[in-house]
């Protein structure tokens, strides 16, 4: 059975040596990805369509049922529904791109909401606890082709300083990418237009910070960049947010592994 994500978490109480006052906490977290392949699952949504909540609670339920080194998910909302009567305040223009390019990578040009793929792939049948089930067991049976480690270190709660590596298991002469995504839970929002007026929806894993591409060079890469909870937005709490790193061959569009750091737990 492959071992779950090791993910740690210290308090350093009174750490003077370390320039903080007696009574601010110093925080290291840290994941690490298994020696299993992970599925990445991407659900593409926007509040402005009326079928998006269905799969937005499934996402959250995967979330919240899923071990880590089985799944990992993440909530991408675009932004070609905003002028339909309701602007997703989580819409982001690089999503509904990235949407668009691995659609090409199965060679259309067809986006839709709600989308999702698992691995880098279209997961059709994604209601279908069986399907989605299949899909992911056939991910998570496979090797990992990649090791990823994440650290998150700083004062708590609202600015961190995150360290992640990459690095492929075996030589390969196509190109790689890896990218950061910043995640927060438990959004609501009340939808005063749209398809979705008058409905309160409610959302987890939801992107609100994505960093890269950063290509890998001889297999590798190595990021660092500080995260600010206040940049990305002044109410996120801070036990409420995680860190996920993820790894794509870029020839293919396959997402061969992702790690998963989630702070909020």
């Amino acid at each position: 059975m492959p071992t779950s994500i090791n993910l740690t978490k210290t308090f350093v109480l009174g750490a003077l040596a370390f320039g903080f006052s007696a009574s601010v906490h110093a925080a290291d977290y840290m994941a690490q990805s298994p020696a299993n392949r992970v599925a990445l699952v991407e659900l593409y949504s926007s509040e402005g369509c009326s079928s998006c909540p269905p799969a937005d609670q499934w996402l959250s339920r995967l979330g919240a049922q899923t071990r880590p080194d089985r799944a990992v998910p993440l909530a991408l909302h675009v932004d070609y529904w905003d002028n339909l009567g309701w602007k997703d305040r989580f819409g982001d223009h690089r999503f509904t791109a990235r949407q668009q390019e691995l659609a090409g990578y199965a060679k259309t040009t067809l986006v839709y909401t709600p989308e999702v793929f698992a691995g880098g792939r279209e997961l059709r049948r994604w209601s279908s606890a069986s399907a989605s089930d299949a899909a992911i067991d056939k991910i998570a049976a496979q090797p990992s082709p990649a090791d990823i480690a994440i650290k998150l270190s700083g004062t708590a709660p609202r600015s961190f300083d995150l360290a992640a590596s990459v690095k492929l298991r075996q030589d390969s002469k196509d190109a790689h990418e890896a990218y950061i995504a910043v995640y927060e839970n438990k959004l609501v929002s009340n939808v005063a237009a749209g398809e979705n007026g008058g409905v309160t929806l409610h959302h987890d894993y939801v992107v609100r910070r994505w960093l890269g591409p950063f290509a890998l060079k001889n297999g590798m890469v190595q990021i660092h960049e500080k995260i600010a909870l206040d940049s990305i937005a002044p109410d996120l709490r801070a036990d409420r947010f995680g860190i996920v790193a993820f790894v794509q061959n870029t020839g293919s569009g396959e997402v061969l592994q992702v790690a998963r750091l989630a702070v909020d737990h």
